[in-house]
């Protein structure tokens, strides 16, 4: 590994960190003091989500990867650390759900620009035998940004107020993430693995009945994911009644056990079938959330934390390992565009769904029920994937 391959893994690692682990899981910290302060519902709060990926994944997922193959993975980057940030600086100063909506889109915008998408094209160009372990370390930076961000979080809103606290964090996301984007290397083309692989032109990849597999099942495991990331602090303040302080330390909990599951994980996918390795992720999925219906035991919850957090970290990171492994690494960026964008709009519907399901019925039950089915149904479809060994 030259130190240009080092510096893209940093990079990746640091971008990560702030906008997924930061933003993105940093977010819902802060939805039970909207519904408290504002009296929006929790289908509202997590509806911006919705909204916004929904928008944003259709319009721009495609154009990203198009962009990303067509001029690179940096500057796209770099204009969505920017979006991401200011998203949240923004979020802090609304007070109606108008401009929660407008913000919301510019986060999402961000995501998608300088979220996993541009970041697994990068390491996959630096990246040929030792990808799985790249990805693994750079996925990292999730777990890692998402463990703390509970606890900065805490802190802020406990001294400044919880809007200050969250303009604070889209500081945060521009300061760490932008000078390392900036100064990031793009490998040449000649320099980039090259490998025959089954599909040598994007369109093929849409004849093919594996790619839509891992879109059915990546949209499935994805719904469940978020779903109940994106609903669980609402969950344990307002539905189980935790302190601040005790739902800090699950989040928390959840997300450092995410960077086990992220190294675990990318030692596997570089050394058995990564469909098996994709189907542990689904199963430890499904076999995590049943633990929330025993919310009352700290000690089943912290189960729940370690397993669910194993699951999490490597549900994202598989996918653009296992789509690498089938396809042109120079398609990437498309393909994935068109993945990621299916698995956008799972991420988006499944909280706002599960929100609705608790303010209609007043309990959370059903709504977990339907991402153990979600999570479930996208194992199923994993294991019709063709096996694929290690390639030499």
């Amino acid at each position: 590994m030259n130190g240009q391959a080092i510096w893209a893994t940093t990079t990746a690692f640091s971008v990560l960190f702030s906008i997924v682990g930061l933003a993105l899981w940093g977010l819902p910290y802060y939805y039970d003091f909207m519904v408290q302060q504002f009296g929006w519902t929790r289908a509202q709060v997590t509806s911006g989500n919705a909204l916004s990926k929904l928008v944003v994944g259709p319009l721009f997922g495609f154009l990203a990867g198009w962009l990303v193959d067509r001029f690179g993975p940096r500057r796209l980057m770099m204009a969505g650390i920017l979006m991401a940030g200011a998203a949240l600086i923004g979020l802090g100063s609304v007070s109606s759900l108008g401009m929660f909506y407008f913000f919301y889109f510019f986060n999402a915008l961000g995501y998608v620009c300088g979220g996993p998408l541009p970041n697994q094209v990068l390491l996959t160009r630096w990246f040929d035998n030792s990808r799985g372990k790249a990805m693994g370390i750079a996925y990292l930076g999730i777990g890692l940004g998402g463990a703390t961000v509970p606890w900065i979080s805490h802190f802020l809103v406990e001294h400044f107020g919880w809007q200050a606290a969250l303009r604070s964090l889209g500081i945060l996301v521009i300061a760490i993430a932008f000078p390392f984007a900036f100064f990031v290397k793009e490998p040449q083309a000649s320099s980039t693995p090259a490998r025959v692989k089954p599909v040598s032109h994007w369109s093929s990849a849409f004849k093919s009945a594996p790619f839509y597999l891992l879109i059915v099942g990546s949209m499935c495991s994805i719904a469940a994911v978020s779903g109940t990331q994106q609903n669980l602090k609402l969950f344990l303040t307002l539905d189980a009644h935790y302190g601040q302080g005790q739902a800090a330390r699950i989040l928390s909990l959840v997300l450092t056990a995410s960077m086990a599951g992220r190294l675990l994980m990318g030692w596997l996918a570089d050394r058995f079938p990564k469909k098996y390795v994709m189907l542990l992720i689904y199963l430890l999925v499904a076999g995590a959330i049943p633990f929330l219906f025993a919310s009352g035991s700290p000690v089943l919850m912290f189960v729940f934390a370690i397993l669910f957090g194993c699951g999490l970290g490597g549900d994202y990171m598989i996918i653009p390992l296992i789509t690498a492994e089938n396809f042109d690494a120079h398609l990437l960026g498309r393909l994935l565009g068109v993945i990621l964008t299916a698995g956008g709009i799972a991420e988006a519907v499944a909280p706002w769904m599960v929100g609705h399901i608790r303010d209609v019925t007043g309990s959370y039950s059903n709504g977990f029920l339907v991402l153990i089915a979600l999570s479930l149904l996208g194992a199923a479809v994993v294991a019709f994937l063709p096996k694929r060994g290690v390639q030499a």
